[in-house]
């Protein structure tokens, strides 16, 4: 190839354009010109708001995932601190329920207490509060235990009674401790009066049907149902006018010449925790006198033999 053809000019690479400092002036004074045109004139505020206005969608694409971020995050401090305040409401409202069952419970057993004051100036007998402790093991029983006994100066025989009427009689006595049978025990019996009436019978315990029965009561008895019965206080061991039973029952047999009479006691045992224990009635009762001795029964004195020399009388 001949030299002459060749293209002697330097490549786009090296070509030499406006200087650096030239471009710096130029931009720099541009930039000057633009700020106090904006100042001035305010000539991009138009434009700012077109670009604000195209952008917009933009910056909202560009938000959302910082925004679910945000909110997940506090959707997820917000459910922990959600869990946190049920648990927490959840103790506070066991809690309470404790309490109201306990204030129930001594609400309750205040109403009993003031029961039992109430009952106790009423009786002319010494009584001796007392808590039941359990109930005696026997199935074919009705009988509990108090914590009261020979120490507390507790009495065989002694009846024990709630705020509700009788509820039975002490059995047996320990030194700390007292059995106590209740009315509605098969061996069980209390002398009644019918209130109505002012006729005397005697109740017997039913057993473990936990009721009682008035028996040995002719087919034509006056007994009605809703009839109340109290003690008789002709034992001499229950004062007269405590509550007994009431006639639930009344069933007239033709083949039969009694009737059977059945009873709903007065007092019940399930439930009652506080009670008093009364002194039996006989022993506060004067001692009886003693039978006189029949005149048959006396021998009449021998007469002495007057002496010789002595005046007969």
């Amino acid at each position: 190839m001949p030299l002459g053809t060749l293209d002697r000019t330097p490549p786009p690479f090296f070509r030499q354009g406006p200087s650096a400092l030239s471009k710096l002036v130029f931009f720099s004074a541009l930039a000057i010109f633009l700020m106090v045109a904006d100042t001035r004139m305010k000539v991009s505020q138009p434009l700012r708001q077109a670009l604000a206005v195209v952008l917009l969608p933009l910056q909202r694409a560009v938000a959302v995932p910082v925004e679910i971020l945000a909110g997940g995050t506090d959707y997820l401090r917000g459910l922990a601190a959600a869990r946190d305040g049920e648990r927490q409401a959840a103790q506070r409202a066991a809690l309470l329920a404790e309490r109201a069952a306990r204030a129930e419970q001594l609400a309750a057993e205040n109403a009993r207490l003031r029961a039992l004051l109430e009952l106790r100036p009423a009786l002319a007998v010494r009584s001796l509060p007392a808590e039941l402790l359990y109930e005696a093991a026997d199935p074919y029983s009705r009988k509990v235990f108090i914590d009261r006994g020979l120490t507390h100066n507790v009495k065989l025989g002694a009846p024990v009674l709630s705020e509700a009427g009788v509820l039975g009689q002490v059995t047996q006595v320990y030194p700390l401790t007292a059995e106590v049978t209740l009315l509605s025990d098969k061996d069980a019996a209390i002398p009644v009066l019918n209130t109505r009436t002012q006729q005397r019978s005697a109740a017997f315990g039913a057993g473990r049907q936990g009721g009682m029965e008035l028996r040995f009561m002719s087919g034509n008895a006056d007994v009605q149902v809703g009839d109340v019965l109290h003690t008789s206080g002709l034992d001499g061991v229950y004062p007269p006018g405590l509550p007994v039973a009431t006639v639930a029952a009344v069933e007239r047999r033709v083949e039969s010449g009694f009737a059977r009479i059945a009873l709903k006691p007065a007092a019940n045992a399930d439930g009652v925790r506080q009670v008093l224990v009364l002194e039996p009635v006989g022993l506060q009762l004067p001692p009886r006198p003693e039978p006189a001795v029949p005149l048959a029964s006396v021998k009449p004195e021998k007469k002495a033999k007057p002496r010789p020399g002595m005046p007969s009388p």
